[in-house]
C-alpha cells in the first residue's frame, strides 16, 4: 500500500484477487470476500486501509431495523401448516426481512454473509415465516474432505464450485411443532 498510496480500497482488493487468483467459477472477483479478510486485518492490527471514500452502507454497521413478522405461537403438527412454501429471497423487503429474522433469531446472530450465497425463507400456509436457510459456498479447501472424497490440488478446483455449505438455518424459536 505504501508503493501505492493513491489506490483505494476496492482497487487494493482486485489486485488482491488478481495475484492470488481469487476468483469463482466464472472468473468474477471473490472481491466481497477480500474485503471482509481486509477489514479483518486492519482490525487486528496487521495493516492500514485507506479511508473509505463513502460512508459504509453495510447492515453489521448500521444494525437491523426490526421488520414486523407474526410471532403468534404455534402448536401444532407441522402437518397443519402445509402446504410450506420455499422462496428464494430477491426483493430488496424480503431481505431486510430475512436479515431480520436471522439477526433476531439465531443464536450467533448476524451481520452479513461473505461470498457467493443463497437465501430462503421457509413460510407456512398463512405465509408466517416459520425458518430462514443461507447456503455459502463450499470452504476452498478442506483435508478432511478433500481425503475422504479423494480430491487432489486439480480435482478440488475442477470439481468443488457446485458445492454449497449449509451456512445458517434459523428455525423461529418461538414456535412449538411436535413431530
Amino acid at each position: 500500500m505504501d508503493s501505492n498510496p493513491d489506490w483505494h480500497r476496492t482497487r487494493l482488493s482486485q489486485e488482491i484477487c488478481i495475484v492470488w487468483n481469487w476468483v469463482v467459477a466464472n472468473g468474477q472477483f471473490k472481491d466481497m470476500a477480500c474485503r471482509t479478510m481486509m477489514l479483518k486485518l486492519e482490525r487486528r492490527g496487521y495493516l492500514q486501509l485507506p479511508e473509505r471514500r463513502t460512508a459504509g452502507r453495510n447492515n453489521a454497521f448500521i444494525g437491523h431495523i426490526p421488520i414486523g413478522h407474526s410471532t403468534t405461537i404455534i402448536e401444532c403438527v407441522l402437518q397443519d401448516l402445509t402446504p410450506l412454501t420455499i422462496e428464494v429471497v430477491q426483493s430488496s423487503e424480503t431481505l431486510r426481512l430475512f436479515n431480520h429474522l436471522l439477526a433476531k433469531y439465531h443464536y450467533l446472530g448476524f451481520c452479513s454473509t461473505v461470498g457467493e450465497n443463497i437465501k430462503y425463507i421457509v413460510y407456512d400456509c398463512d405465509r408466517r415465516p416459520l425458518a430462514c436457510l443461507l447456503f455459502g459456498s463450499a470452504a476452498w479447501k478442506v483435508a478432511g474432505r478433500d481425503h475422504e472424497i479423494g480430491w487432489d490440488s486439480k480435482m478440488r478446483q475442477d470439481h468443488l464450485h457446485p458445492f454449497q455449505t449449509h451456512a445458517k438455518q434459523i428455525p423461529d424459536t418461538s414456535r412449538n411443532l411436535p413431530g
